[in-house]
């Protein structure tokens, strides 16, 4: 096992060698791009978005940053979707801004979330649809597709073969034996592949700190069932937009105790309509009904299932926990939050379950009962996997720097050579040649955040004055100044906001003013714009020596 430590510039790829370029999914959860480059061509392997964290306010999503290949998107041949979670669909109307027609190979549900997301953005996308057992070329690329049980139905795996070798990208997987639509992960094709040799084997890192085996999502069923069987009004269950099995067994659950459901969201009732439209939900007749009409139908006989399981600030849960939904949560409602807890969400997550529980709700989530299970392998299935495959080198993908390394120690315990086990993150370029995988060199990534219509136009620093806003405040000052004196005409006025203040309360602030146009002045300052940077640090010190804060300040100055 090595981790990688280079930051230099990658060569120039050899003829004979395959490169993968990590662009996002290696030291966090989500926004997963892999990059694979033969022979001239390019092909990509999932386009994810990572969700903000508190100290990224105003953030809608992050994009993986795909610069480093931007002046050779016309060499991308295609993008491969292994399943329809947003943390591996989520950037595609993003990268399709800029080449509309790349082909998009995923499968049947895949596909089908990703028009609807698609429509949003008025792009229709150039797709090739494949199921398990496919095999499709694209370039100097041969792809062939195997099914793997996930969270979301119609999640594959693909190999990867090309002139430099056997490449096996499991997406993300688990070995779920008995599974909620009987498509288990195909461990035959798995070991088939390792009869052909693997030469590099990217596995999915999530669980690979959790030993054993991850339960199936038919033990649930009890739990879920115990929701509905004893809340005395509405049962509210929060969950991803896309996880169509969880939602199936809510289904199931309400059905089974004479409830109506309803969807709540956009992104809910959008990912459900499909689901539902291509036959992947199972649907009793009369069972879903539109939020509008749940008003008409008694409480006992009411399930409402929504968006906002991480915390979100404007998903409909949260909105709920505040007071600030349509939906008011009331005594006797029950919440089920049937969703992991993704780390760094924690806070978020807690604060939405405490402000439904201030309301009333008995909030049911995975620390007091078995309502969700893992969608990614555990330990135990990484150690089977590497055990039929005996892959020649391992990548551990998808996951932070904790997953990814337990990961590796477990290939590496099945006798995979440490040196052949490297340790990468963002940015990070292998090369495969003659059978062995290096570390070659790194290319510069960047966080691209998206904060409504703007894509990359926020930046670190307009973050931290984001932050600086929302804990420290903003005090504006508006001077008029004699500029042949540099001297106040009359004192400053002083708006404002984010910390408690009243009349008085910047009179004494009137010094540092005055203090800084005297050290203006005597420096010969006459522009407007190092007045007012001048002003702006006085005051801002001013602030901090008083009153402990560090304010954005600022400064207007205008001529008298």
């Amino acid at each position: 096992m090595t981790s990688a430590r280079t930051s230099a510039p990658p060569p120039a790829l050899a003829p004979d060698a395959l490169r993968v370029i990590a662009l996002g999914g290696l030291g966090e959860i989500g926004r997963n791009m892999t990059v694979f480059e033969h022979e001239g061509k390019l092909l990509v392997v999932d386009c994810g978005v990572l969700f903000p964290e508190e100290h990224q306010p105003g953030v809608d999503v992050i994009l993986p940053d795909w610069s480093c290949i931007r002046d050779r998107l016309s060499d991308v041949v295609a993008v491969v979707l292994t399943h329809g979670h947003e943390d591996h669909i989520g950037g595609v109307p993003y990268l399709l801004r800029e080449r509309p027609d790349i082909p998009i190979v995923g499968s049947r549900l895949t596909l089908a979330l990703l028009a609807a997301k698609l429509v949003e953005h008025r792009i229709t996308p150039v797709t090739v649809e494949v199921e398990e057992g496919r095999r499709l070329s694209r370039g100097p690329f041969d792809l062939e597709f195997l099914a793997v049980n996930h969270s979301i139905p119609d999640s594959l795996a693909v190999a990867i073969r090309t002139s430099a070798g056997l490449v096996l990208h499991t997406g993300d997987f688990k070995m779920d034996q008995f599974p909620l639509d009987g498509r288990i992960t195909d461990l035959r094709g798995f070991a088939r592949l390792g009869e052909e040799g693997v030469d590099l084997f990217l596995v999915d890192s999530t669980n690979a700190d959790v030993p054993g085996f991850t339960i199936s999502e038919r033990d649930l069923a009890p739990a879920i069932d115990e929701v509905f069987r004893t809340t005395p009004r509405r049962v509210i269950v929060s969950s991803f937009a896309s996880h169509v099995h969880r939602i199936q067994q809510v289904l199931d659950a309400a059905h089974t105790h004479g409830r109506k459901v309803a969807f709540v969201g956009r992104s809910m009732v959008r990912n459900m309509g499909v689901a539902i439209e291509l036959g992947y939900l199972k649907v009793p007749d009369g069972l879903v009904v539109d939020i509008k009409r749940m008003d008409r139908v008694p409480p006992r006989q009411v399930t409402l299932v929504c968006t906002g399981s991480q915390g979100e600030p404007m998903a409909a849960l949260s909105r709920m926990a505040s007071g600030d939904h349509s939906i008011q949560v009331e005594e006797g409602d029950t919440v089920l939050l049937a969703s992991s807890l993704i780390p760094g969400n924690e806070n978020a997550i807690y604060r939405v379950i405490n402000g439904l529980t201030e309301r009333g709700a008995n909030v049911v989530h995975k620390g007091n009962a078995k309502v969700h299970v893992s969608g990614h392998a555990s330990a135990g299935e990484l150690v089977y996997c590497y055990n039929i495959i005996q892959p020649a080198n391992v990548l551990p993908v998808h996951g932070e720097a904790r997953h990814l390394r337990a990961n590796a120690e477990l290939a590496i315990k099945t006798g995979v050579h440490r040196e052949n086990v490297p340790i990468a993150s963002n940015g990070h370029v292998l090369d495969l040649q003659d059978g062995h995988v290096r570390v070659t060199g790194k290319v510069e990534i960047h966080n691209v955040y998206v904060d409504g219509q703007t894509v990359g136009g926020v930046t670190e620093a307009s973050l931290a004055q984001r932050r600086t806003l929302g804990e420290e405040g903003v005090i504006a000052v508006v001077a008029l100044v004699d500029l042949d004196t540099r001297r106040l005409i009359e004192p400053p006025d002083f708006i404002a906001h984010g910390f408690e203040h009243d009349a008085s309360t910047f009179a004494p602030a009137i010094p540092a003013v005055e203090k800084a146009l005297a050290g203006a002045n005597e420096r010969g300052v006459t522009d407007f714009e190092e007045l007012e940077r001048l002003i702006g640090r006085e005051v801002q010190n001013w602030a901090f020596r008083i009153n402990r804060r560090r304010p954005v300040v600022i400064p207007v100055v205008i001529e008298g």
